[in-house]
């Protein structure tokens, strides 16, 4: 919680002024209560007279009266502005924290490392983000006005009954001290069956989100039924977490409503007592049962705060395991522009282990995703890397743009650690077209200028060209103005690549790094933007992981990756004439196009 305090903190003089406020309008209602009392035993000492009498025969009662009444009236509308005044104040404040929080939980998570993301599940993200905010909201604005109101109105009222009789108070709190050992046993219990539900809540929203972004997959494989009992199940076990924690908050409100009817009962029995006796005036109890009924406000409220204080806590806790998170190295460093390079790349005896973290098995082996990668591409020259499904070749190119980190050895550019680079300003001088796909639920033409916004609509359209989607956008409803859905949902998978690409050429990086970008494409459309991209990245270093050795023969040098290590390299000549993996690969596509074509 201490972090939430220090955003508090942030806000402490309308706090103050706001709790000023509560404080206020609990001493009015005290007041209230008073005058009220007042007012009959005013009525009560003159009970044998009528008003009129009372006029007539110049008596100060009636006066007294319209005096006391005016001052209820004065003091009824002081204490519902102030009561007013607080909540508005105190709402907005917890309001501008929430907001606060957000924006910070989500700049923080822009800086965390993809392991972080492999670790977390969106969906249970995105609950924090939402409903465990929406917790922090509850406790700094309703929950402080409760934090305050409760305390001076059990203090103000406490005052008020002990001014009225010493005996009579001690007698009507006895109840609520053994209802403190009640509720204390309770405490604890909350805090742990919050937190769970909100486990269980996050545990709802991924499987939703999961179903849902995957609806295609489980509509082709007729998976539907299978994904309705699991959200089912995730669903039954938040809803039995759910009723757990109702019956601990269901038992909490009739113990506290039996412990109010009793000081009630004390109140009227031992209270009339006295005023039989003589020794306490009606208008005496009358102020006191008020008091008494504002003293039960606090009480009632007492479950509620302990609640929503236990509920903001668990939030808490989940949201620090986020804000507790490291971010990426590298990812605090200022730097926003490019960097001033050749584009000269060495992996220098490069090893990486998706397990570095893990000890190593018993037989003393770490499997290695790359081993000992030792490559140097020259400053503008194009490198081609081939080779089979699970070769490396995608986590060769993640350590370039330092979306992974090195195991062993180190990458250089222009002979400088990449390491030893602000990290945003490598990632704006490396364009990469990632092998999945990524757009976002905006207009074609905005997820082609998202890494450059300020590009000019002609500027985007050559983009789009060059990257071969001239044809794809005359078909569009709305050409490049067309929103394309969540995750690029109206366009096809080659359309999607094809679009990454124009955004990379958009972003106009020193270096391009195109990884598998286009292999939901067939082999002439590949071939055919490939040397349409040719022109626009000349003179820049380019790579490009390809899984058609094809289509790549014009590179300057192509390295094959055969488990994680390099195989083979040299160019396409060289490799062909080496009869090796790269031969094979090429062959073998070779074939696979001539049947498609003739099938065609």
């Amino acid at each position: 919680m201490q972090r939430l305090f220090s955003y508090i903190r942030l806000h402490w003089r309308w706090y103050v002024f706001g709790m000023v406020c509560t404080l206020m309008a609990s001493a009015c209602g005290m007041t209230v209560s008073f005058l009220s009392g007042a007012a009959i035993n005013v009525i009560q000492s003159h009970h044998s007279q009528t008003f009129a009498t009372l006029a007539h025969l110049g008596l100060p009662a009636e006066e007294n009266l319209n005096r006391i009444v005016l001052m209820l009236i004065g003091v009824a509308c002081i204490g519902g502005s102030a009561r007013w005044i607080s909540r508005f104040t105190i709402f907005n404040t917890g309001r501008d924290i929430e907001y606060e929080l957000r924006n910070d939980l989500f700049e923080h998570l822009t800086l965390l490392g993809p392991d972080f993301y492999e670790r977390n599940k969106i969906g249970d993200l995105m609950s924090r983000m939402v409903n465990d905010l929406t917790a922090i909201r509850m406790l700094v604005g309703m929950g402080i006005v409760t934090f305050t109101d409760a305390p001076g109105t059990f203090i103000f009222a406490l005052v008020f009954m002990l001014g009225v009789s010493i005996k009579l108070t001690a007698a009507s709190l006895a109840p609520y001290l053994l209802l403190t050992f009640g509720i204390k046993r309770l405490s604890r219990a909350l805090m742990q069956r919050n937190l769970k539900v909100q486990e269980g809540l996050g545990a709802i929203e991924s499987k939703a989100q999961e179903s849902l972004a995957g609806v295609h997959v489980v509509k082709a494989y007729a998976l539907e039924d299978h994904e309705s009992n699991l959200f089912r199940a995730a669903n039954d076990d938040y809803n039995r977490l759910g009723l757990a924690l109702a019956r601990l908050r269901g038992a909490m409100v009739p113990m506290i409503r039996g412990t109010s009817a009793a000081a009630v009962m004390i109140v009227l029995t031992y209270g009339g007592l006295l005023v039989t006796r003589g020794q306490l005036r009606i208008g005496d109890l009358v102020s006191f049962m008020g008091y008494l009924s504002y003293m039960a406000w606090p009480v009632t409220s007492l479950g509620w705060m302990i609640s929503i204080y236990q509920r903001a806590r668990a939030a808490m806790k989940r949201l620090d395991e986020i804000f507790d998170a490291p971010p990426q190295p590298g990812a605090l460093e200022a730097g926003e522009e490019r960097l001033e390079v050749a584009g000269a790349i060495e992996w220098d005896h490069v090893s990486f282990s998706y397990f570095a973290d893990r000890p190593m098995t018993a037989n003393g082996i770490r499997p290695y995703a790359l081993r000992n990668i030792d490559l140097r591409v020259p400053a503008g020259s194009k490198l081609a890397i081939v080779g089979r499904t699970g070769a490396g070749k995608s986590t060769m190119v993640k350590l370039l743009s330092r979306l992974i980190e090195p195991t062993e050895g180190r990458i250089l550019l222009d002979g400088r650690d990449i390491r030893a680079l602000p990290l945003r300003s490598l990632r704006r001088t490396i364009g990469v077209v990632p092998q999945e796909a990524m757009l976002f639920s905006d207009t074609l033409a905005r997820n082609i200028a998202f890494g450059r916004p300020a590009a000019a609509p002609a500027e985007i359209e050559a983009a789009a060209g060059v990257a071969g989607l001239g044809p794809d956008i005359a078909t569009l409803p709305h050409g490049l103005d067309t929103v394309v859905g969540e995750r690029g949902m109206a366009l096809s998978g080659g359309q999607k690549q094809r679009a990454t690409i124009a955004r990379l050429l958009n972003y106009q990086s020193s270096v391009v790094v195109l990884d598998d970008a286009l292999s939901s494409v067939d082999t002439e459309t590949e071939r055919a933007v490939l040397e349409s991209l040719e022109a626009s990245v000349r003179g820049r270093t380019t790579i490009v992981v390809a899984h058609r050795a094809s289509t790549v023969r014009d590179a300057d040098q192509i390295v094959v990756l055969e488990d994680g290590e390099i195989a083979e390299r040299g160019t396409h000549p060289e490799l062909m004439a080496r009869r090796g993996i790269y031969a094979e690969l090429f062959h073998r596509q070779l074939l696979e196009e001539e049947l498609e074509s003739y099938q065609a």
